[in-house]
């Protein structure tokens, strides 16, 4: 089997699509699969290009001109590298990750071109949040190309049931295989401390308005904990860092609050593992891998139902709520009057829970089936096809 992953971009900049497709690769081929990468060139890319080794993923980065003007030249190299790579050799399946760009529209066209069958992972950009901006320019190219895109790949990979039925809501009846991100978590992490004199609420994402931060602002004015802080880590987007701050100060709240910029590795992982609680109040999110990263530190966590994780409270390990101030507060209220060895046993279940359903060998596993099940069929199905799942 040879697996061809597409993406645009494997910047480190680039969001969280790129380290998952990049972790994908690696995982994938550490299960002995063959596969190959095509994105195209960056200033800082997870994977760096490469003619593959055993366990090691083929990587070619395209490149690509800065111009406008040079866009059809763009999209053409990268075609034509992604028809070199996937028609080389037979049994060969082509995953492309993200939507709406023109580069996804050319992968879909290469596809069709070489009778060669597609998956495509969406990412989260059919979300009704992510539908809504931009939302002219996205139904213009939803009737011009993207819906008949999606209607002839074979099957759609979502990261939870709720991304599935909004996938399904919109009229795209292909097959949907419903395969989790996976977490890669180190494992020496640091042992918590206990005895700080402050205790700590984290928030580790894009500092962007689809996080939901003025919520969190406003649920901590509601409060005001003594002895507790919070920290916000995450590069900023779109300028919204400073509205946030804006709501900080207007609310008299400057010493509750600190930004720690993006953090990568192991001051990631430190962050996560020395908090005790983590908070991801987001209007809208296909999986949220910080979620999962969080619990596999053994942080509770508090999100909203913007993300699909009602596993939070299945196995006790979380608040999963309403969007909104006052809902964020009475979960923050009742996580901070806990004692520490009732959140530290919250802690212990969420990473059961890690262990049980999102580690990166685990996923690797569920996706190589939907690939070996894709390339079992005797031919491409129609338009139409009953609906199977990954469980």
């Amino acid at each position: 089997m040879r697996v061809v992953l597409t993406i645009s971009s494997l910047d480190q900049e680039a969001g969280g699509t790129s380290y998952a497709v990049a972790a994908m690769a690696r995982h994938l081929a550490a299960r002995d699969c063959d596969v190959a990468v095509v994105s195209f060139e960056s200033e800082q890319p997870l994977l760096e290009a490469s003619s593959g080794d055993r366990d090691v993923p083929s990587v070619t980065l395209v490149e690509r001109t800065a111009s406008p003007w040079h866009t059809w030249g763009n999209l053409s190299r990268f075609g034509e590298t992604l028809r070199n790579v996937a028609g080389k050799r037979d049994e060969t399946i082509i995953h492309d990750n993200g939507l709406w760009l023109p580069v996804n529209h050319w992968v879909a066209r290469v596809a069709r071109s070489l009778n060669c069958p597609r998956i495509v992972s969406p990412h989260g950009m059919l979300e009704p949040w992510s539908l809504d901006q931009g939302a002219w320019k996205k139904k213009a190219a939803w009737w011009l190309y993207q819906k008949r895109d999606l209607q002839t790949a074979e099957t759609l990979v979502a990261t939870a049931e709720q991304e599935a039925k909004n996938i399904r809501g919109l009229g795209v009846d292909r097959a949907i295989a419903t395969v989790p991100n996976g977490v890669d978590r180190p494992d020496d992490l640091p042992d918590d401390d206990e005895s700080a004199d402050e205790r700590t609420v984290l928030f580790l994402s894009r500092i962007h308005e689809k996080k939901g931060l003025l919520n969190l602002v406003d649920a901590w004015d509601r409060l005001r904990p003594d002895g507790w802080r919070v920290v916000i880590a995450g590069p900023d987007e779109d300028g919204h860092e400073a509205e946030v701050r804006r709501r900080i100060a207007e609310r008299n709240l400057g010493e509750a609050f600190s930004f720690v910029g993006p953090v990568e590795g192991d001051e990631k992982w430190s962050l996560y593992q020395k908090s005790d609680l983590f908070v991801l109040p987001t209007h809208s999110e296909n999986f949220g891998i910080v979620v999962a990263e969080a619990l596999s530190c053994g942080t509770p966590v508090i999100t909203t139902k913007g993300a699909p994780w009602r596993d939070l409270e299945e196995y006790e390990c979380g608040w999963w709520v309403e969007i909104g101030a006052e809902p964020l507060a009475a979960a923050l209220n009742e996580a901070i009057h806990l004692s520490g060895a009732e959140r530290a046993a919250m802690g212990r279940w969420g990473k059961e829970l890690v262990d049980q359903k999102y580690t990166w060998p685990q996923v690797a596993k569920k996706l190589e089936e939907t690939y070996a099940s894709v390339l079992r069929k005797p031919a491409r199905p129609a338009i139409g096809s009953v609906e199977k799942r990954v469980e």
